[in-house]
Formats: structure tokens, sequence, C-alpha cells
């Protein structure tokens, strides 16, 4: 099922299945995948169809075109500087539903990795970095340019400094400079660089590794990992301690552990 548009009938976001993969293709090459009020629309919408999917056990995020994603549609956004309040109340309105688009990611039962193939800067690298995983070309290039342009990339800041260190975050924040994949991959930007062109099949073979796990046990460790992160450290292991407690007492791990002990393939039943 594809997403429309208000103006016209190409979709901006593509919806494809791969099996129990959902595939989510961002749909504006021309202009290099700017996250549009619509298309932010699109992908929420879409997000919250996938979430309510049981068949649906991994997502991939990948994007149309030579770039993966330019952040906001600045053009769109430059347009309401003529409001009556100079654009104040839409700026803030899609600044909010981006960062809702965003935690959706993180809160979504299911992984997410991103298929990065080209450029992907500002919010194109918050969405990168929102990701559960991610999987780019060795072409691809990440920025948080908006310090060259007077509007410091505050949000995607958010998400970086999830990913990377403080250092490696204020280098990026602070200088607009492209980071190339194979340093993303160094510095936790990224899971993996591959050469260009592969990046759609290492992501979804990615995708489907994970896919033949217990949605269960991906669902509850996805859900304590992000939980658990933003927790002290003796909080964190009185969390966990009592996960890992739920968790035993769930039918797929006793599955699991038997088949492990009999030293065959387990048989999920997704509970």
């Amino acid at each position: 099922m594809n997403v429309q548009t208000a103006r016209t009938d190409v979709p901006v976001l593509m919806r494809e299945r791969d099996g129990s993969i959902a595939i989510l293709t961002l749909n504006r090459p021309a202009a290099r995948n700017s996250l549009s009020e619509a298309l932010l629309i699109a992908l929420s919408d879409a997000l919250k169809d996938v979430a309510a999917d049981k068949s649906i056990r991994a997502v991939v995020i990948a994007a149309n075109g030579p770039a993966f994603c330019a952040g906001h549609d600045l053009k769109e956004l430059t347009a309401r500087r003529g409001d009556a309040d100079g654009g104040r109340a839409y700026f803030h309105q899609i600044m909010t539903v981006c960062s809702a688009v965003m935690q959706q990611i993180v809160h979504l039962p299911q992984p997410v990795i991103a298929c990065v193939q080209g450029v992907a800067t500002a919010a194109g690298c918050q969405l990168v970095a929102s990701c559960d995983l991610a999987v780019a070309s060795s072409a691809a290039k990440f920025a948080t340019p908006g310090v060259d342009i007077g509007l410091f990339c505050s949000t995607p800041m958010v998400a970086l400094t999830r990913n990377v260190s403080r250092k490696h975050a204020m280098e990026i924040l602070l200088t607009g400079e492209m980071v190339p994949a194979d340093k993303a991959a160094q510095i936790g930007l990224i899971n993996r660089a591959v050469p260009p062109g592969d990046e759609r099949q290492e992501a979804t073979a990615l995708a489907k590794l994970i896919a033949s796990k217990s949605s269960y046990t991906v669902k509850t460790g996805k859900q304590a990992f992000y939980r658990q992160a933003e927790m002290s450290l003796a909080a964190a292991y009185d969390y966990a301690s009592e996960i890992m407690t739920e968790n035993m007492m769930a039918r797929d791990a006793s599955e699991g552990i038997c088949a492990f002990i009999e030293k065959r393939d387990p048989k999920w039943e997704d509970r």
C-alpha cells in the first residue's frame, strides 16, 4: 500500500513487504527526500500500522534517489514566514511532529534498520540515529549542517548524542562537516558500511536474521534496552533483573532453553 499526498498521485512513502519484513521507502528523490509535512505524516501512519501488525517482525527504512534524506523541507518551512506569527506556530508543529515520529521508531515493538544509500543530513541524520540499527553504503555521508545556516540542529542532537560519544557529537554539531561512512561506523552512528549497491541486501538480510528470533523476546529486549539506558546503574540492574525474571517465565524462553540443551532448533510461538 502506498501513502498518497493530498496534491499528487505520486506517493511520498512506499510500503512493501518481504516476508515478515516491512520496507518503508522515502520517495521524494527530487527534493532529496526532505521530511515535508506530508512525508512525516505518511511515515507516522505507516509506523502505527506496523506496530499493530504482529506478522511484521522487523522494519527497514530506505530511500529512493541519490540522497537518503536531507532533513526538513526548508522551502516548505520558509514559505510560512509570511504567517501572522512569522511561522512560529507552524515551525513548532513540524518540530513536534518530527520528534514524535522519531520516538515512534524507538517505541516500535519491532526493530527498525536504516538502509542509507546516500547523504543523510540534519533531520535525515536524526532519522538514521533514531533507528535501532543502520547499514550504509560506503559512499554515504552524514552531517548536521544547521550551524552553517544559522539553525543549530537541536532536535537531531537528541538522537545523535544517544548514539555517539559527546565529543564526537559536539564536533559533528559544531562544524557541520560531512562524516564519511567508515568513520560513522567507527563512532557508532551506523553498524556497518558496505559496498555501494549492497546496502539494501545487507539491511534486509540483517532484518531477516532478527526476524528469525522470537518476536516476544525481541520486543521485550528492545523496550528494556531504551528504558535502562536512561536509568542510574543501580536502577538499571534492578529493572533488568525484573525483566529477566519475567522473560524466564515466558513460553519462548522455556522452549529456547530446552532446544539449546537438546541441540535442536527452537519452535517460537512469540509468547
